[in-house]
C-alpha cells in the first residue's frame, strides 16, 4: 500500500501536479476516497497522463491486496485465476467499450478523449472512488443510466474500495441461476462453486440477506430523503452515493456537486448511511437489536 502510494505520487509529480496535490490525490486514490485538492476534482487537470495514471491506480485499488502481493511477487497467473478478479476486469472492460462507443457517437469528441473519460469515470465508480473528469448527468440517458447502475457494483473483498462487492454479486447470480436447475433436479445437490471450490450453504445465505438488506436501506433511505424534501433523482442519488460510500450521485448531489446545500437532517442521515456502507451493515445494524445487549 505505502509503495504504490509512493509510486502514484511521484507519477503525479512528473506529470505536473504540485508536491502538496500529488500525495493528496495519491492518499485520495489508494484509499478509494476520492477527495481532491481542487473544487472540480480530476477534472481541473487537463492533462491526459494524470487521468490515466489515477485510472490505473484506482483500478489497483479495487483489487485484492492478496492477489496484488501475488502479482507484484511474479505469481501473475494467480491473478487471472481468480473469478472475482476476472469478474471486476470484465465488468470494467466491457461498460468502458459500451461508453466510449456511446460517448464517440454522441458527443462531438474524438475517440481518445471519449475513451479516457469512459474509462476514468467506470473505474472511479466501480471502485467507489468518486473522482471525476466529466459530468456524467450530461451524457445520454442510456449512459447517464449506466453510471448508476455501476453504484451497485462496488470493488473487490479485500480491497480498500466499498460497495457491494464483486464476490457478493457472483455468489448471488451463481446461486439464482443454480435456483433454477434445483427446480428441475430437486434431489440434486448443487453447490455454488467460486474459484472452483463450494461455498458453504451458510455463506449463500449470508451473502442474500446482505444484498437484500442493502436494497431495503437504499429504498427506505431514498424514501426518507424525499420527506426531507429532496425530488426523486437527488433523493435516490444521495442514498446511492453515501450507502456505496462512492462521493457523487445524480440529480442535485451530482458530480459538479455536492451535499452542501442539503438540510442538516439530510446530512446527519447521510452521514449515518455512509457509516452504515463502510462497516458493511451488519456491524452496525447488529446494534440495533434487543438480543445484542441482553446479557448471556
Amino acid at each position: 500500500y505505502f509503495v504504490l502510494t509512493l509510486v502514484e505520487m511521484t507519477l503525479l509529480r512528473l506529470g505536473g501536479m504540485t508536491f502538496f496535490d500529488a500525495i493528496n490525490h495519491a492518499f485520495a486514490t489508494m484509499a478509494t476516497g476520492g477527495f481532491s485538492t481542487k473544487n472540480a476534482s480530476i477534472a481541473a487537470y487537463n492533462n491526459p497522463f494524470i487521468h490515466y495514471v489515477i485510472t490505473f491506480f484506482m483500478f489497483l485499488a479495487g483489487i485484492n491486496f492478496t492477489l496484488l502481493y501475488f502479482g507484484f511477487s511474479g505469481k501473475v497467473g494467480r491473478l487471472f485465476r481468480n473469478e472475482e478478479f476476472r469478474t471486476y476486469g470484465l465488468i470494467i472492460v466491457g461498460v468502458t467499450v459500451v461508453m466510449t462507443l456511446g460517448l464517440y457517437f454522441s458527443q462531438s469528441i474524438g475517440f481518445e478523449p471519449a475513451f479516457r473519460a469512459a474509462i476514468f469515470q467506470v473505474v472511479s465508480i466501480v471502485t467507489t472512488t468518486g473522482f471525476i473528469t466529466e459530468n456524467y448527468l450530461e451524457w445520454p440517458y442510456f449512459l447517464t443510466f449506466l453510471v448508476f447502475i455501476l453504484f451497485f457494483s462496488g470493488g473487490s473483498t479485500g480491497s480498500t474500495a466499498g460497495g457491494v462487492k464483486m464476490m457478493r454479486h457472483i455468489v448471488l447470480i451463481k446461486n439464482s441461476f443454480l435456483e433454477l436447475k434445483r427446480q428441475l433436479h430437486p434431489s440434486a445437490v448443487i453447490p455454488v462453486r467460486f474459484n472452483g471450490k463450494a461455498v458453504p450453504q451458510h455463506i449463500t445465505y449470508t451473502v442474500a440477506a446482505f444484498v437484500l438488506i442493502y436494497l431495503i436501506i437504499f429504498f427506505l433511505g431514498a424514501l426518507v430523503m424525499s420527506a426531507i424534501g429532496l425530488d426523486f433523482p437527488s433523493a435516490i442519488g444521495s442514498v446511492t452515493a453515501t450507502l456505496g460510500n462512492i462521493g457523487p450521485g445524480v440529480g442535485s448531489v451530482g458530480p459538479v456537486d455536492n451535499f452542501a446545500h442539503l438540510p442538516t437532517s439530510g446530512k446527519l442521515f447521510l452521514t449515518f448511511l455512509m457509516l452504515l456502507g463502510r462497516l458493511e451493515l451488519f456491524t452496525v445494524l447488529i446494534l440495533f437489536m434487543p438480543y445484542f445487549w441482553r446479557s448471556h
